[in-house]
């Protein structure tokens, strides 16, 4: 085994180490949420693809700790070894394989790409001997995709129709500057579409009900983003827009597969409020727009994380004996408090005053670099950060 020093090495929204305390006091925090919020009822199976960090993260531990279940989650991180850090997501599981043995639970992870047929050959056989699911959470968030047949897509943050002028924030060199980007082609739009759309998703829950692994009445829910109109250009209205917005229409076409098929379960997207990922934070325009949401958002006491977005998706609509609340294009709105009036109105009135004299004042961009940096286990209350620590820590 082996004990480093492990210090923060932070270049704009990239991480080259995580530190397996800090990840694993975060992990802590998370479940320990979970059971004060008094979830009620039990459920049997989880899959939760994406299952190391954000959301996934929250879900995974959230079926597990909250409600008993068998949970089995997919992801794709970097085991640690001798002389480097493993990635958050990697330590993230480590500790919830921890906490749920100690505690009897089980909970299971398969380390490996999400979109090949081999990793979901390896799910089959897991749920064939932990039982059917009731539960599928697809959260999975990544550049690329290979297909069985070799074809790779790469996912591509561009306009669509016309070039991006706007705001944005540079993470390097901390300061508000003017981004433009050009159009995407349409081979670009449909590469995202690939890579961040609902085509993978159908696979799994059509995948599950050939198999005969879906239990009755088994529930699946995607998740998505909207966000403001200033995000809009570049998110909503952009290529990964387009992509949501075909996982959007998928979640409609499975609930009617579901239903004709007799299952009695259902499938939804939940679009969830923004909060401060890796992924989230390579968008022009949404690290600054995130850094002023939360400031409003504390100020109003409206602020949440992932856990307790997740715990208010299952305590409110998909938990046992939930019935979701949808919108007008049958979606669950997690982002409620976020795109109400009281919220916006403010964010909007701040957007323009914003310069790199004032990022202090006028938003809470320090909450948004401490959250970004717990992301990697760093700057947690209590970890002792000038000790070595164990790297190598097991997924059992």
């Amino acid at each position: 085994m082996s004990k480093q020093v492990v210090q923060p090495r932070i270049r704009g929204f990239i991480s080259l180490t995580a530190h397996p305390d800090g990840c694993a006091a975060n992990v802590r925090e998370q479940v320990a949420a979970i059971r004060a919020a008094g979830l009620t009822g039990h459920i049997g199976v989880a899959l939760v693809v994406g299952s190391s960090t954000g959301y996934g993260l929250s879900s995974a531990l959230t079926t597990a700790f909250g409600y008993g279940a068998k949970t089995l989650g997919v992801c794709f991180e970097k085991e640690p070894s001798s002389d480097k850090t493993g990635t958050a997501g990697w330590y993230n599981l480590a500790e919830a394989h921890r906490l749920a043995a100690a505690e009897g639970l089980t909970f299971e992870t398969i380390n490996g790409d999400a979109f090949s047929d081999e990793v979901k050959e390896q799910v089959v056989e897991a749920l064939r001997r932990l039982g059917p699911v009731d539960v599928v959470i697809y959260s999975l968030a990544a550049p690329r995709r290979k297909d069985p047949d070799g074809t790779v897509w790469t996912s591509t943050l561009k306009p669509i129709g016309a070039p991006y002028h706007g705001r944005a924030f540079d993470l390097r060199s901390e300061a508000v500057v003017e981004a433009e980007l050009e159009p995407a082609t349409d081979e670009e739009i449909e590469a995202t579409t690939k890579v961040m759309g609902g085509e993978d998703w159908r696979y799994w829950v059509n995948m599950l009900r050939a198999e005969g692994l879906l239990a009755p009445g088994a529930r699946t829910v995607a998740y998505s983003y909207i966000g403001p109109e200033v995000t809009a250009p570049i998110y909503r209205r952009g290529t990964i827009g387009a992509a949501k917005e075909h996982l959007e229409r998928t979640g409609i076409q499975l609930n009617e597969t579901l239903a004709q098929s007799g299952n009695g379960g259902g499938a939804w997207v939940s679009v969830n409020k923004s909060v401060v990922t890796q992924a989230s934070s390579a968008i022009p325009a949404v690290p600054l727009y995130l850094s002023v949401a939360y400031k409003v958002m504390k100020e109003l006491g409206l602020h949440e994380g992932t856990t307790e977005q997740i715990i208010r998706l299952f305590r409110d609509h998909i938990g046992p004996g939930k019935t979701p609340v949808l919108d007008a294009e049958r979606r669950i709105r997690l982002d409620d408090l976020e795109m109400s009036e009281a919220v916006q109105q403010r964010v909007e009135a701040i957007w323009p005053t914003i310069t790199t004299e004032n990022l202090a004042e006028t938003t809470d961009y320090a909450g948004y670099k401490a959250d970004f940096q717990r992301l990697f286990g760093f700057g947690v209350d209590g970890v002792d950060y000038d000790a070595p620590t164990e790297v190598e820590r097991p997924l059992a």
